[in-house]
């Protein structure tokens, strides 16, 4: 699918893996809407790349509905839709004192990570079903996963709970929408330099970066928006969950 002149939807594109995603499309000639709770950040980065913002909440049905009719105002039905949002706590099963993780954390964690991912795509490819085929497909999505759905390390069982629930809806959810011609991939990306791991000490970003096998560094945003742009192009890319990290397998802690 060429990107030139498409309408497109970032979620989670205000900052991060999504922010250097949305640049991507619209250097591409994509019209972009990026969906985020960020206000500031997502109003700044539409002025800065010539889109437009819509405050979303992912894991809310009304939002989610009102934030696509936006969109669908402003540049006509999209045809990308890129899963950025998400976020990633830090909770043991047992913690100090023998205190359980959480429920209400848990929860939250997968709600948004997962659910919110799927309510999105839904409510997406619903209103792409109807939509004018273009070179015999109509639509790509893409999720995001993590290294974490394989190697999840200490503290991660929500996160990692959480991200391989993308994993194992990607495929199910590539065979639905292929009779209405709508490819859906996931991407898993290993140890990214996004604003979290900026702001680690650089002696912390350069240990992490060495855990790496080749290259032996963070990964850039840019480089996951690179894959974006490859799985929207390549319509044989489909179904598939992609490992963008180094080879990397993350170790206990």
């Amino acid at each position: 699918m060429d990107i030139k002149a498409m309408a497109a939807i970032v979620t989670g594109g205000a900052s991060g893996l999504g922010r250097a995603t949305a640049q991507m499309l619209a250097e591409q000639g994509a019209k972009v809407a990026i969906f985020d709770l960020n206000e500031e950040a997502g109003q700044a980065t539409a002025k800065a790349l010539g889109g437009t913002f819509v405050t979303a909440n992912i894991a809310d049905d009304a939002s989610v509905t009102a934030a696509l009719d936006a969109a669908e105002r402003t540049h006509g039905v999209a045809r990308i839709l890129v899963n950025c949002a998400g976020i990633a706590p830090a909770v043991k099963t047992v913690g100090k004192e023998n205190m359980p993780h959480p429920l209400d954390s848990f929860v939250k964690t997968v709600t948004v990570n997962l659910i919110g991912s799927f309510n999105v795509i839904a409510k997406f490819s619903a209103r792409l079903a109807s939509a004018e085929e273009i070179d015999c497909e109509r639509g790509v999505i893409i999720n995001t996963a993590s290294v974490a759905a394989y190697d999840g390390q200490i503290g991660q069982a929500a996160y990692s709970a959480s991200k391989g629930g993308v994993v194992g809806m990607t495929l199910p959810i590539a065979r639905d929408l292929a009779q209405h011609k709508i490819r859906v991939t996931s991407i898993a990306p290993g140890i990214f330099l996004t604003p979290l791991l900026e702001s680690f000490p650089q002696a912390v970003q350069d240990a992490l970066g060495a855990q790496v096998p080749h290259p032996s560094r963070l990964g850039r945003p840019a480089e996951y928006a690179q894959l974006v742009e490859s799985i929207i192009r390549n319509p044989m890319l489909n179904g598939e969950v992609i490992r963008l990290d180094g080879a990397i397998r993350m170790a206990p802690r």
